[in-house]
């Protein structure tokens, strides 16, 4: 076995490898650049190595520094996560070279099927089911659209060694073709250092869901079942489930095997995904195989109750998979949320900046944490903007889904914008409740974009409630104070009206034996609870029910988030509230005739010049964030009186970019 394991990664992935490698005993290395001096895996690990400039292609991506940060720390072996250079066949033939052992599949593996090109012939020839398309590769806009014209509309234009949503664009006609296909190759260049594109039929609302695989070096392979990862925008997944709650136990048994007769075909030995897409039929196309550890492995581990980060460095030090087909067996229900550090209120741009609160729901039971922050932490411009993963287990598929409702709920983020809200919305979304699901869910039920979760009258009342207790302890500690020159004014009873949007609802606050009754004319809500002024978790019971609702005083008023819902409350007396009718509203500025910058990131290039006119959708500039390329358009006809921001300037969120006349 191993003595010393470097991590070729960062952020979450590299803690998550961390914490198997203290469990076997084995020291662990980190590596660094300049723009991680303080993360949290650089903490948590034995030792640390900086590799170089923020930039990943400068750092995390450059070969040589890696294989010297293991000479420097004698490392026997090298985990290289997920992205990065996970499934690069140069690294794995770099380390052997230097005596040095890569805990993945062979450098031949991986470029037979870490290369979605190469992977999907050999596919082919093991009689694999493969979606019809063009496997060769693609030299330049033109040769695409000539190749998606010979396909058929829609087709999926995908980076030959992309992954994690990186370098995928859908094109339903030459000019979406001809954008994609340049989008595409310049974020795998980017990403991944290759820049080569397929293209493939896209099947329309078909279910993602891949099977996990386990090989060995003594040519043992099995499979641990699959995982349902159909929820997912830009390509990128963002819940995923264990089991699928759409597959049956005849099409499971067949989507296995095909998995490992491609992994038997090259010999596989690690830890791999084989990804499927299904249709309504339940007929299952090979997508492609990840050659390394998925992110939404954990929903796998505890369904099975195996450790896969043990498993891969097992299997790298020569030993036999413990395992036989016969001797896996599922238990339970998981589902796994991605929490990210993007606003979904602004089409999910990518936020920045340091977490000023952290605080992760309580793991442990029903509920497990994978994160690589911490509070203070920075979200850096050059990397994924991941968070954490969220993991909700239970017997079934409602308790799995009820423990994740109930850790998002109770998940602190402050500093950046990020997406709980939107993944509470998701759980609690009826057709999600019903397993009814595809890839294009997101862009199904939310077309226009995520702009609150909806807010039902019940839990409309309940927020109330809360806002009214807690207003109600701050009114008793503020007439409990002594010494002051007028004497608070008297209140017969806890009358108090509750103003959203200018709506008022009078409620009535009366304390209890346990806690406090809030009363509003219909309902009645019985709130029990420890929770103290400043705490931005009110924790308790209300009916009975355990409940989690963040809380934030914002000025005189709260702000309140619970279950994908957030409401701005203000409560106040009957008299005061009869007089804030009154008072004016004030309007925002008019910024119409600004672009700004919807996120921070760097201007990769302007596409116009000063005293130019422009159409309605035409390009105005591209702006790089999180390895992603965001293209911006003009809203309406114009020309273009200034601009303000030049190719290469760092962007802060609303940053004005250019003025129009």
């Amino acid at each position: 076995m191993f003595s010393k394991i470097l991590i070729a990664n960062r952020g979450e992935i590299a803690c998550r490898v961390m914490r198997s490698c203290r469990a076997m005993g084995i020291k662990t290395v980190a590596v660094y650049s300049e723009a991680d001096v303080d993360a949290r895996h650089v903490r948590e690990a034995d030792e640390a190595v900086a590799i170089g400039p923020a930039p990943a292609a400068q750092s995390y991506l450059a070969i040589e520094r890696i294989v010297e940060a293991c000479r420097q720390t004698d490392a026997d072996a090298v985990h290289p996560g997920y992205g990065f250079l996970s499934e690069n066949r140069a690294i794995a033939a770099a380390l052997a070279n230097a005596g040095v052992v890569f805990i993945g599949p062979t450098p031949e593996a991986i470029a037979a099927m870490g290369d979605k090109i190469e992977s999907k012939k050999l596919a082919r020839k093991a009689k694999v089911n493969v979606v019809p398309g063009h496997l060769g590769v693609i030299k330049n806009d033109k040769e695409a659209v000539k190749i998606a014209r010979e396909i058929g509309y829609p087709v999926m234009i995908k980076a030959s060694a992309g992954g994690g949503g990186k370098g995928m664009r859908v094109a339903r006609s030459d000019d979406e073709v001809r954008e994609g296909f340049r989008a595409a190759s310049s974020e795998a260049r980017s990403s991944f250092a290759d820049d080569r594109v397929f293209i493939e039929a896209f099947i329309e609302n078909p279910r993602h869901i891949e099977i996990q695989v386990l090989g060995d070096s003594h040519g043992n392979i099995i499979h641990l079942g699959e995982r349902e990862c159909s929820i997912q925008r830009r390509h990128q997944k963002v819940i995923e489930e264990a089991p699928s709650p759409f597959l049956d136990d005849k099409t499971r048994a067949a989507m296995g095997r095909q998995a490992v007769a491609l992994a038997a075909a090259v010999g596989y030995q690690s830890a791999g995904t084989v990804e499927f897409i299904v249709d309504a039929r339940k007929h299952f196309y090979f997508l492609e195989m990840n050659t390394r550890l998925q992110v939404e492995h954990p929903v796998t581990e505890l369904v099975t109750g195996l450790d896969l980060v043990a498993q891969m460095i097992r299997i790298a030090a020569g030993e036999k998979l413990a395992l036989k087909q016969k001797d896996v067996h599922t238990r339970g229900w998981a589902v796994e949320a991605r929490v990210y550090a993007e606003d979904p209120e602004r089409g999910f741009l990518p936020s920045t900046g340091r977490l000023v609160r952290y605080r992760e729901p309580t793991a442990g039971g029903s509920v497990r944490i994978d994160s690589g922050v911490y509070e203070g932490a920075d979200i850096s411009m050059f990397y994924d903007p991941m968070i954490a993963k969220v993991i909700g287990h239970g017997a079934d598929r409602r308790e799995a889904l009820h423990a994740l409702g109930d850790a998002l709920d109770a998940f602190l983020i402050r500093g950046v914008a990020h997406n709980t809200r939107f993944l509470s919305a998701l759980l609690q979304h009826s057709r999600f409740v019903a397993g009814r699901l595809s890839t294009g869910f997101i862009a199904e039920e939310f077309p226009d974009g995520f702009h609150g979760g909806a807010s039902d009258p019940a839990m409309l009342r309940l927020l109330h409630a809360v806002a009214a207790v807690v207003h109600h302890h701050h009114q008793e500690r503020e007439a409990a104070i002594s010494g002051r020159l007028h004497a608070p004014e008297p209140r017969a009873g806890s009358e108090w009206v509750v103003v959203q949007n200018g709506d008022k609802h009078a409620v009535t606050v009366a304390a209890t034996a346990g806690g406090f009754a809030v009363l509003d004319g219909e309902t009645s809500h019985e709130l029990v609870s420890t929770w103290r002024i400043g705490d931005p978790l009110y924790q308790g019971t209300v009916n009975g029910r355990a409940v989690t609702v963040q809380v934030e005083r914002r000025g005189v008023g709260y702000r309140l988030s619970h279950g994908g819902a957030l409401v701005d409350l203000l409560v106040l007396s009957p008299r005061a509230a009869e007089f804030a009718t009154l008072m004016p509203v004030k309007r925002p500025p008019d910024l119409s005739r600004f672009l700004l910058s919807p996120m921070p990131g760097l201007l990769a290039s302007l596409a116009v010049t000063a005293g130019q006119e422009v159409k309605a959708g035409q390009e105005l500039c591209v702006v790089e964030a999180m390895k992603m390329e965001n293209l911006l358009r003009a809203e309406r006809d114009g020309r273009v009186a200034t601009l303000h921001a030049k190719p290469g300037d760092s962007l802060a969120v609303d940053q004005p970019i250019l003025e129009f006349e």
